[in-house]
């Protein structure tokens, strides 16, 4: 098994709201108390319904939202509390893909100024060495060189993404966080991409943290996958596993929401009700009970520990052991 280049150790992000000088306000539990790790060479798929934690998450890790407690760990050293200048030099080897090609890239910068800059802020090469390696990046992406005198505008959502990913490459990251990469472009461009990330992930031996909606794919990319619910770990597994096995009821529904392509199928589904409660205040004991077809009241009494129930494979759940969740 390879070693954990990246190590999350009880996260929390929280948000204070509405406090002044009359009023202690309210607390958001963005992300709370989550633990993970991503090997080398390894993706992790994280998953789960939007307002789950997934985003804040995945740029906490980066510290580009502070942490509230916790500890981060990459490659061995400490991320909380790094100073700024030591953090920068990190950065050059943790990346991210951000989500909406068209908000993520500097309408005013060409695509060569948008892929070099990380390049001069890191001090790397000189003038005509970065015009070299921006050349080598878009070819790397599927974009022909020439494309770095031209604007995002003057580009697709798919190319606009390539772009994107061409960025986070520049400075030879070995870890990079892909949030929701191909959740703003059509289906059709979505399978360009991924097929991109995975042909650069072999290539490159690159590390990722793989945000996602698209259960499929996730199974086709991810090797190991984490599922957040309100801020929480439900489960944990290798992707084969999780989708053979699934231990957790929040885990066998999203899987039930994902379409099946073949129409003659029939499989009972866990149909979730009702809405993710608010992060401001969660449910009591597990915060999935409110929604759990299987809920009893020993569910509200205390949080479920993240336990083992195969190899690599954990889930929070004290029903996990007597409830049969496969198909």
């Amino acid at each position: 098994m390879a070693e954990a280049l990246l190590k999350v150790t009880d996260l929390k992000v929280h948000f204070p709201i509405g406090k002044t000088l009359l009023s202690p306000g309210q607390t958001v539990r963005a992300v709370d108390g989550v633990s993970l790790e991503v090997r080398r060479g390894e993706v992790v798929g994280l998953v789960g319904e939007s307002g789950s934690g997934k985003t804040t998450l995945g740029r906490s890790v980066l510290r580009l939202v502070e942490p509230t407690a916790g500890s981060v760990t990459f490659d061995g050293e400490e991320l909380t509390g790094v100073p700024p200048q030591r953090m920068k030099a990190l950065r050059s080897r943790m990346q991210i893909i951000f989500q909406d090609p068209y908000a993520s890239l500097n309408p005013r910068m060409s695509v060569g100024q948008i892929i070099g800059e990380a390049l001069l802020l890191h001090h790397i090469g000189t003038g005509k060495d970065r015009g070299q390696r921006v050349g080598d990046l878009l070819q790397q992406v599927g974009l022909p060189r020439e494309a770095a005198a031209r604007f995002p505008h003057e580009f697709s959502g798919g190319q606009r993404q390539r772009i994107g990913i061409a960025r986070a490459l520049a400075v030879n990251p070995d870890f990079i966080v892909a949030d929701e990469p191909v959740s703003a472009l059509d289906v059709s461009i979505q399978a360009q991409i991924i097929n991109l990330i995975q042909d650069l992930r072999q290539a490159l031996g690159l590390s990722l943290l793989f945000i996602g909606h698209d259960l499929s794919v996730i199974e086709f990319l991810c090797d190991r996958v984490v599922v957040l619910y309100l801020g929480k770990v439900m489960e944990t597994a290798t992707a084969a596993d999780l989708y053979a096995n699934p231990r957790h009821p929040y885990t066998r529904a999203l899987l039930d929401a994902a379409p099946v392509p073949d129409p003659r199928v029939r499989r009972q589904r866990i149909t979730l009700k009702g809405d993710l409660p608010s992060p401001i205040a969660p449910p009591s004991g597990c915060v999935f009970r409110t929604r759990c077809p299987f809920a009893i009241e020993d569910c509200a009494r205390a949080i479920p520990p993240l336990e083992t129930v195969g190899s690599d494979h954990s889930v929070a759940c004290i029903r996990a052991a007597e409830l049969n969740l496969t198909e």
